[in-house]
């Protein structure tokens, strides 16, 4: 079985690449950051890709050499946060969206006709996307988009199975920027093993952690004048 991954330089996408290789699947770990990427390689079953996941040209050369995957896993992204939307940065909202969501696209377009018949496509999304909650206007809409997409392609895709993930808090160098609690925060090494097991069962979305994850889909069942109550307390 070989295994794609996007965003292996860190976080949960190196977390990932080091799980599936340890269950001696050949893993091709894609990322920007040549360091990490060479660390990666050592393993005997990781073989190191460089591209940047916002460059379809750089994506098609960097990837030319393979012709089939049992598996891709789109975990690339970022986040950023828009501090005062009043006076709204549409320069890091294009920057977020770029990154998080057209990358998307450009992988897609160049990977998922390598995936093979009865293959699989894993996209990791945020459970952010349940409820609009502070700050998070760029990385928000980016991550309803990446749902979105993922779900209507499970719609179209007749030949691949798509499974969609939803985590929760997950302890990454991105997290570590935060300032502000994350509640039931998650190892990476625990959230790939949440994505590694549903992915395996051909789950349709892996969300974690779930008392987290059932949480927000409850509190998305409030009327929205009452959501919009509480979470205007929390962006306080």
């Amino acid at each position: 079985m070989t295994t794609l991954i996007t965003g292996a330089t860190s976080g949960i996408g190196e977390s990932l690449a080091k799980l599936y290789a340890d269950n001696n699947e050949q893993v091709i770990a894609c990322g920007r950051n040549t360091e990490k990427l060479a660390k990666l390689s050592q393993h005997q079953n990781i073989e190191s890709c460089q591209f940047d996941a916002t460059d379809l040209q750089d994506i098609r050369s960097s990837t030319v050499a393979y012709t089939q995957f049992d598996r891709v896993i789109l975990n690339a992204g970022n986040c950023e946060y828009i501090d005062d939307a009043r006076n709204f940065d549409s320069s890091l909202f294009e920057r977020v969206i770029t990154t998080n969501l057209l990358s998307m696209g450009y992988c897609l377009e160049a990977l998922l006709p390598k995936i093979k018949p009865g293959g699989q496509l894993v996209i990791v999304s945020s459970s952010v996307t349940y409820l609009p909650l502070p700050r998070s206007q760029a990385y928000g809409a980016s991550k309803a988009g990446v749902s979105y997409l993922a779900n209507s392609l499970a719609v179209d895709l007749k030949d691949i199975d798509v499974t969609l993930v939803h985590p929760g808090f997950v302890k990454t160098p991105l997290t570590d920027k935060n300032d502000f609690p994350m509640p039931m925060a998650v190892s990476a090494e625990k959230a790939a093993n949440y994505i590694y097991k549903g992915v395996a069962k051909r789950r349709k979305e892996v969300h974690f952690p779930h008392r987290f994850t059932f949480i927000l889909k409850f509190l998305r069942m409030l009327p929205t004048p009452l959501w919009l109550k509480l979470a205007k307390g929390l962006s306080r």
